[in-house]
Parts: C-alpha cells; sequence; structure tokens
C-alpha cells in the first residue's frame, strides 16, 4: 500500500506538468500567431495569478456555496469528537466541521494545508451511518488533508479553468482578431485544433488526478482507523443512495466522498470519482492484509 501512495504522488506532479506544458503550449502559440513575445509572458503571468487567487478563495468558497454552517462540540458531539480522535491518531492539526443541510449522504475537505483545513458533512450522511462507517468517511476526508490532496486540488482546478478562460480568449481571437499568420490555412486549421482540444486534454488530466487522489485518500483512511471494512460499508450505502446532492457545482464535484451528481452511464465515463464498486473491492482486500 505505501508503494501505491508513493506512485501516486508521482503520477500527480507528473500530471501536474502536463497542465504547465498546455497553458505553456497555448501561450507560446498565441505569441506566435500573433507574433508578440509579450503575450507569452501575459498568459503565462495571468494563469498564475488566477492559480493563486484560487489557491487562497476556492475552500471558503466551496464552503460557502453548499451552505455549510461551522459547528462546536456542543452542537454535534459525535461528529466532532470523531474528528478530533482521527486528528490526534494522524498528528494532525483539528480542522475546522461544518455540516450541510442536505438528505444526500456525502461529504468533502478543503483548505490549503492542515493548518487551514475544513471537514464538512451533510445531515444525511450522519443520519445512515453507523459510527464504523462515519469513522470511515471521515479518515478519508483527513487522508485528503494529510496527503495534501487539498491543495492539488484547489490547484488543478484553478489550472483547468486557467485553460478553458486562455482557449475561449484565443478562439475569438483567432475568428475576430488578425495575426501574423492568419493567412496561412495550416497554421489556422491546427491553431483551432489547439485551441478546441486543450480544455478536453485539461479536463481529462482534472480526472486522472481527482481518481488517482480518490483511491489514494481510501488506503490513508483504511490505514488511519486500521478498519476498511467500515468505508467500504460506507461507499457502499453512498452508492446505493439514488438522489444528487441539492447545492452541487460541476467545478467541485471532485472535492466530494462520492460524485453529488449521481451521473448516468455516459456521464460516469467522465465522472471526477472512480468506480465505488472497485474502490470497495480495493478496501476488502486491504482488509485481509492488516
Amino acid at each position: 500500500m505505501y508503494s501505491a501512495i508513493a506512485a501516486n504522488k508521482r503520477n500527480t506532479v507528473f500530471i501536474m506538468v502536463i497542465f504547465l506544458i498546455i497553458i505553456g503550449g497555448l501561450a507560446w502559440l498565441a505569441s506566435y500567431t500573433y507574433n508578440s513575445i509579450s503575450l507569452l509572458f501575459l498568459i503565462v503571468i495571468g494563469a498564475i495569478l488566477y492559480v493563486v487567487i484560487q489557491y487562497f478563495a476556492a475552500g471558503s468558497q466551496a464552503l460557502l456555496f453548499t451552505g455549510a454552517i461551522q459547528i462546536q462540540r456542543e452542537q454535534n458531539p459525535r461528529l466532532w469528537n470523531m474528528v478530533e480522535n482521527i486528528s490526534i491518531t494522524t498528528g494532525m492539526p483539528m480542522p475546522k466541521v461544518y455540516i450541510i443541510n442536505d438528505p444526500a449522504p456525502n461529504a468533502f475537505a478543503t483548505g490549503r494545508d492542515p493548518k487551514h483545513a475544513s471537514i464538512a458533512v451533510t445531515s444525511g450522511l450522519l443520519d445512515i451511518m453507523n459510527d464504523a462507517e462515519l469513522e470511515g468517511v471521515l479518515a478519508h476526508e483527513m487522508g485528503h488533508i494529510q496527503n495534501f490532496d487539498i491543495r492539488v486540488s484547489m490547484i488543478v482546478f484553478g489550472l483547468v479553468v486557467a485553460v478553458g478562460i486562455i482557449a475561449d480568449i484565443l478562439l475569438r481571437m483567432s475568428f475576430f482578431g488578425r495575426g501574423r499568420d492568419n493567412n496561412n490555412p495550416v497554421v489556422a486549421i491546427l491553431g483551432l485544433v489547439a485551441i478546441i482540444v486543450a480544455p478536453l486534454v485539461a479536463m481529462l488530466v482534472q480526472l486522472a488526478v481527482s481518481r488517482q487522489r480518490e483511491y489514494l485518500a481510501d488506503a490513508t483512511g483504511a490505514l488511519t482507523t486500521r478498519h476498511p471494512e467500515g468505508l467500504a460499508s460506507a461507499l457502499q450505502k453512498l452508492g446505493e443512495y439514488g438522489a444528487p446532492v441539492r447545492r452541487k457545482s460541476s467545478s467541485m464535484a471532485h472535492m466530494w466522498i462520492s460524485d453529488p451528481d449521481k451521473p448516468g452511464f455516459a456521464a460516469r465515463m467522465l465522472s471526477t470519482h472512480p468506480p465505488i464498486a472497485e474502490r470497495i473491492e480495493r478496501l476488502h482486500d486491504m482488509g485481509g492484509k492488516f
């Protein structure tokens, strides 16, 4: 399991490099087409600034968007004590704890690092999970914090949006602007293809990061509780629940423990989460090795 964790971390670094190549390639395409080296630096610097802003603001935005309400111990001792116990076990700072008034069972962690982290769970999750299952879910979310997945998620989200914005601007410029090579049909066609394909590649990279991190958080959570069957049972219930989260956004779908949209078969092919059945199988396999 430790080798799998290390492999996932290496894969994430590789994927981040791909993002930088995509943004750099779009910036170079713009500077080449419009014969302006300053455009290259402008696009790269703008993308970096956007990611930095998103890095600090996205966590609060996610909590605000879902209507999460921060609680203290006396408001829900069961939830608070479990988060506190897992924090002590892992040696991490106690994250802020939130509850979302929503009957659909789900949870997510957010923030930029363990010192500035939050965990939010829905009221539906608290209602249907027994203690072992709830502990498994919370350990999974704490695993995201422990592995700095919350930081990676914020950066990747910012990069995906940045690629989309850059591609949209370049697409508009290609139709309405005049560049040095607009008279060259080959260059024009290749440029348009690159502009259209780049956001799709960025989305696929985001899916790869998210899926790798879900497996990693499952493994980390199981290692924390030493009881992977609890999380496996929780995932089984999450998979069987039919209704989606009421207040959701596709931009933060990757943050939840279970896909908040409950998509059909076609949408699952592009889901931010790996199949629940496969996650459960891996957890059962881990249970036999402890």
